[in-house]
Order: structure tokens, then C-alpha cells, then sequence
């Protein structure tokens, strides 16, 4: 790749503007419309083979496949973008691929329900996908003390866009005659609705992203005698390697595995908590998805600035302790005042936490610039397996206690587990290696 200037704001915003494309299904298709779709239209117990699943045991065993998937095939596509240069090749294939996913979920009440199912975790291959080749500009188009802000810059543009969008979309569920969607109920329409908003998530996705697309740094083919196949996951091993003798970077990324578990298996079942156990009516679910990301908004900023303020670690810590807080808290919550106040909180620690944790790693690799693509497939690998992880056990304890309520209070263990790794992580000799 040819050499790239740093700090151009142009490039800047063109990278945040990924994020605002992206986001939209982030924000509707895994958090706020298609969960609440996929309860209302699929059966309480579902029958595959001779094993039967609860609906909502079934959303997240969904998510875990999705994430096996990414997580086996990313070393591979990550070694063949970094040995022929093609990070913006697959960026856009992953891009496409998502984008053309959500238009399909507009036939999820008209084909087999595995149909259905399959476009969903296409849709989230082709998100996940693309995020390992998004993250990995980072380093290249800012340098180290623009980390924090640049890369919160990125999760607030993701917020605004994804609000707008889904605004729009719940005008359309809560309003539907508004734009004479055709239904025989308000049910009938305002599932039309949000299956139009499924289409309307594709085109934002594949328009935007296309547009950012035009001022990041373009591949620059490189010829390779290599196997690009195997590349990959030989990277991955490398980096592995690489780890032992760099055990505060191993440790913080531990932590990371372990509260990433947590708190994006939170963000894809909060909807469905709300609705099975608290008995939430759907525009009261989006309402709260509304809130989630408002104060995602200002969650990033004010971590970012608290992390200039008093370093990263402290920062993280922070942010876990509260993420802790709303596992037990949740646990005990039956009134919807009180998750209200909760989605607040998830909200303004959300965005933080993913913000700050990919700027602390970007800073964790700055003597690492001819890696930089292999690191973050690594972590991007580890990030992956830690939603497979956290999504199957949340669905495990979900089908054998047949209770939300203890598969959200086995969330806290994960941030548990992460807090004590991370206290014991030396933040300047990881970034100092």
C-alpha cells in the first residue's frame, strides 16, 4: 500500500461515515426491530428434530452461529486482504453481502422459517465481516493521540445515522396509513412496516458505504508467492506466538474476550428481555433502543474525554463496574421505570466501552504498523468468539431455566472475570512493547 497522510479530515470522515452506513443494522436488524419481528412471528417452543428450543433461546443460538462463522473465516479473508492488498475489496464484498441480506428479510413471514434465519445470519456475516477491515484504518489514518477521538467520532457517527433511520422506521410502524402500508390489522400493517424498514436498512448500508468508500485509501495490488488461503491463519498463529512475550497485551485482550461476551450479548437481547419478561409493547421497545443510542451519543464523547482525564484502564474499569451493576440490577427489575433507567445506563456505556477498548489496542500496537491488519484480525477473531460464546451461554441457561432473568444475571460473571484481568494488566508495558 502506498504511503498514506495521517490526520486529513476528509479521510477522517469518510471512515466515520462507514460507521453511520453500518450501524443501521446494528441498531435495527440485531437490536431494535428484527429481534421484536422474530419473537412476534415465530411459535414460544420451536420443534428441530427432537429438540425443542424457546424463540428467544433460538434468536441468540442464531447470533452464535453467525459469529462461529465469521470467526473460522476471518483469519482467511483477513491474511488474503493484507498479502494481495485488498482490505477495500473485501470491505466492499462483506458490505454487499449484508446489505443485500437485510433486503431479503422482507420475505422472513413467507419462506421456511431456516430461510429466514439464514438471511438474518448472512446479514450479520456481512456486518461482523467488514468490521475487521474497518478497524484496521484506524492506525493508518490518525496518528496515536487521535485514537480516542477519532475512533468515538466513529461510534457517534454510527448513532446519529441509525437513529435517523430507525425514527423514520418507527413513523412508519406507529403510523403506517401515513404511507398506506396495506394490512387487514395494526398488527398485520406494522409488521409490513418493519418489514419495509429491512429493505430501507440495506439501501442506507450499500448507499453510505459506498459514498465513505471514495476517500479511504484505495488497495494497492501486491503479488504474492504465498498461499493467501492459509495466510491467515498462519498470521493469527504468529500473533499468538507474538503474545508471550507480551503478557500485559495477552492480558488485556483476555478482558476484552470476556466483557465483549457480556456487553454485546446485552445489546442483542435487551429488546427480547424487555418484551418476554417485562411485557414491553414494541414501539415502548424501539423507545428504548432510542434511548440506548442518544446516550450512546454522549457515552462515547464523555469516556473518551474521561479517558484523557485518568487513562484508558481506569476508564475501562469504570465502564465495567456499571456494566456489572445492570446484570444484577436487571435481575431483579419488574417495573419498566426501572429499565428504562437501566437502558440508560447500557446506553451510555455501550458505545464507550467498544470506542475506548479499540482505541487502547490501536495504542497497544504502535510499534506494530507492518502487523497491523494481522493484530486486528486477531482481535477481531477473539471478539468474535467471545459473542459466540457469551450468546450460547445466555441461550443455554435461557432453554434449561426457561427464565430471561438468570441468563441475563450469568452475564455479570463474564464482566467479573474481565474486571479482575484487566486489574491486573500493566497498561504502559503493553503499549510500550
Amino acid at each position: 500500500m502506498s504511503e498514506i497522510i495521517k490526520n486529513v479530515k476528509k479521510t477522517i470522515n469518510a471512515w466515520a461515515l462507514f460507521d453511520w452506513a453500518n450501524s443501521a443494522y446494528a441498531l435495527v436488524i440485531s437490536t431494535a426491530i428484527f429481534p421484536i419481528f422474530f419473537i412476534e412471528n415465530t411459535d414460544d417452543i420451536i420443534q428441530i428434530g427432537s429438540i425443542s428450543f424457546t424463540n428467544s433461546s433460538l434468536w441468540t443460538f442464531a447470533v452464535s452461529i453467525s459469529y462461529i462463522i465469521i470467526a473460522l473465516i476471518t483469519p482467511i479473508l483477513s491474511g488474503m486482504a493484507d498479502y494481495s492488498g485488498k482490505r477495500m475489496h473485501f470491505l466492499k464484498i462483506f458490505t454487499v453481502l449484508g446489505s443485500i441480506s437485510c433486503i431479503a428479510l422482507y420475505f422472513f413471514n413467507v419462506v421456511p422459517l431456516w430461510l429466514g434465519t439464514s438471511a438474518f445470519i448472512l446479514a450479520t456475516i456481512g456486518f461482523s465481516g467488514g468490521i475487521v477491515f474497518y478497524n484496521s484504518y484506524l492506525p493508518l489514518i490518525v496518528t496515536e493521540d487521535k485514537y480516542d477521538r477519532v475512533s468515538a467520532k466513529g461510534f457517534a457517527a454510527g448513532y446519529i445515522g441509525s437513529v435517523i433511520l430507525l425514527v423514520f422506521i418507527l413513523w412508519m410502524v406507529l403510523s403506517p396509513d401515513t404511507f398506506n402500508i396495506p394490512g387487514e390489522t395494526i398488527e398485520e400493517q406494522g409488521n409490513a412496516a418493519s418489514a419495509i424498514g429491512f429493505i430501507l436498512v440495506g439501501i442506507w448500508w450499500i448507499v453510505f458505504g459506498f459514498i465513505s468508500f471514495r476517500n479511504l485509501p484505495q488497495d494497492k495490488r501486491i503479488f504474492s508467492d504465498e498461499n493467501l488461503f492459509t495466510k491467515g491463519f498462519q498470521e493469527i498463529k504468529k500473533v499468538y506466538g507474538e503474545l508471550k512475550n507480551q503478557p500485559d497485551l495477552k492480558k488485556f485482550l483476555w478482558a476484552f474476550f470476556f466483557y465483549s461476551a457480556g456487553v454485546q450479548t446485552i445489546i442483542y437481547v435487551a429488546t427480547v428481555f424487555a418484551k418476554i419478561i417485562l411485557n414491553f409493547e414494541s414501539s415502548e421497545m424501539i423507545a428504548i433502543v432510542l434511548v440506548l443510542q442518544l446516550v450512546g451519543i454522549v457515552g462515547a464523547y464523555l469516556f473518551a474525554y474521561v479517558s484523557d482525564q485518568i487513562g484508558n484502564k481506569k476508564s475501562l474499569i469504570i465502564m465495567i463496574l456499571i456494566w456489572i451493576f445492570i446484570c444484577v440490577i436487571a435481575y431483579f427489575t419488574t417495573g419498566k421505570t426501572l429499565f428504562y433507567f437501566l437502558a440508560g445506563l447500557v446506553g451510555m456505556v455501550m458505545g464507550g466501552i467498544q470506542a475506548i477498548s479499540r482505541s487502547t489496542y490501536s495504542k497497544m500496537l504502535t510499534n506494530k504498523e507492518d502487523e497491523i491488519t494481522s493484530y486486528f484480525s486477531f482481535y477481531d477473531v477473539l471478539y468474535k468468539s467471545s459473542i459466540v460464546v457469551g450468546t450460547l451461554a445466555y441461550g443455554l441457561v435461557d432453554n434449561l431455566t426457561g427464565n430471561l432473568r438468570y441468563s441475563v444475571l450469568s452475564l455479570g460473571i463474564f464482566f467479573v472475570i474481565g474486571l479482575y484481568i484487566l486489574s491486573i494488566t500493566d497498561f504502559k508495558k503493553a503499549m510500550s512493547n
